[in-house]
């Protein structure tokens, strides 16, 4: 098994419970997505998985290996197989495309070869692979503040490549996209799943992203899941009582 959750929960120092008793076990080449309201803890589920938020009680297993318990070194060694995608792309705006890029290799470096990153040819090379495989070779020097919105995400895409991973948490990665263009990020993540074969938990809205792309389906409502199964089982019914009262604000597409 790649990742196992065990009686996962997450409290807020505000008190708000977001995770709640959430067991789940994703096998290696699975592409899950997460569905569920803003708040519903898609978002914290994911972050807790590589330990950006602690979890407040309950174990996470990578590889094997018990990330909740694992010190600094540990945690540094789990997250380099481990790729993360944001919805605001979480990029360095004022640099190249490339630099971001070479970003991606940090977890590998030490501080010394970090500060002459552009100097590793080896890994320049490995970049310029990755930008050419997202469809943004032309702009390998551009600054990312002058590139789309889906642009920018694809360039996100390439710097989690660079970390070779086995998983790549992606969320609600094209929450901010138009509908063309989130098709578009969700076709190069895809590609990854299938022709790759890295695993891909990705928290979606849209249904027909959700048909097209997902192997698996877990929906979650106030930190809980409320279900687990095949993407043809989420009809628009379904959907509505996963999304309850707040079902119509949600665009189905």
């Amino acid at each position: 098994m790649l990742l196992e959750l065990n009686k996962l929960n997450k409290i807020y120092p505000n008190g708000v419970h977001a995770a709640k008793d959430i067991s789940l076990n994703v096998r290696k080449g699975e592409f899950l997505v997460l569905l569920g309201l803003s708040g519903s803890g898609k978002s914290t589920l994911l972050r807790c998985i590589n330990r950006l938020i602690e979890p407040t009680s309950g174990e996470v297993f990578f590889q094997g290996k018990n990330v909740t318990t694992a010190d600094k070194g540990q945690l540094r060694l789990i997250r380099r197989h481990i790729g993360m995608i944001f919805q605001q792309f979480n990029l360095i705006r004022n640099l190249s495309v490339l630099t971001n890029v070479l970003t991606g290799k940090l977890g590998y470096l030490s501080l010394h070869r970090s500060v002459n990153i552009l100097r590793n040819h080896e890994d320049v090379k490995i970049a310029l692979q990755n930008i050419n495989r997202v469809g943004l070779t032309s702009h390998k020097n551009e600054k990312v503040c002058n590139l789309s919105g889906g642009q920018q995400q694809r360039v996100a895409i390439a710097r989690a490549l660079m970390q070779k991973p086995d998983l790549i948490l992606a969320d609600e990665p094209v929450a901010s996209l138009d509908p063309a263009t989130s098709d578009s990020v969700m076709q190069y993540l895809g590609e990854l799943n299938m022709k790759d074969g890295i695993t891909i938990i990705c928290s979606l809205h849209f249904l027909s992203l959700v048909r097209k792309y997902s192997s698996r389906v877990v929906a979650l409502k106030d930190g809980e899941i409320v279900f687990d199964g095949s993407p043809l089982e989420i009809d628009e019914t379904r959907f509505r009582e996963i999304y309850g009262e707040q079902a119509e604000e949600v665009e189905i597409r």
